[in-house]
């Protein structure tokens, strides 16, 4: 049970890196990091096609990898 809660952890902490590097940014550069600032704590522009679905994926990830994380540390400590 224990190996098998670490194989999965690697697979889905290695498809979260890859989900989140395919992810397009949120800014343009330096003219972004100035006036991008302002338009993303304003702005209502809400994630639509691929970039929703990378969203909503990166989001069951990360909660998968701490659930997962969680459980292979409980195992751990009852091996040992």
């Amino acid at each position: 049970m224990y190996t098998f809660l670490v194989v999965l952890l690697v697979i889905v902490s290695i498809s979260l890196i890859i989900v989140v590097l395919l992810q397009s940014g949120k800014s343009a550069g330096l003219s972004g990091a100035i006036s991008g600032g302002a338009e993303q704590l304003f702005g209502k522009q809400k994630a639509r096609g691929l970039d929703l679905v990378l969203h909503r994926i990166t989001i069951v990830l990360s909660v998968l990898f701490f659930i997962l994380t969680i459980a292979v540390t409980y195992f751990k400590n009852l091996l040992t």
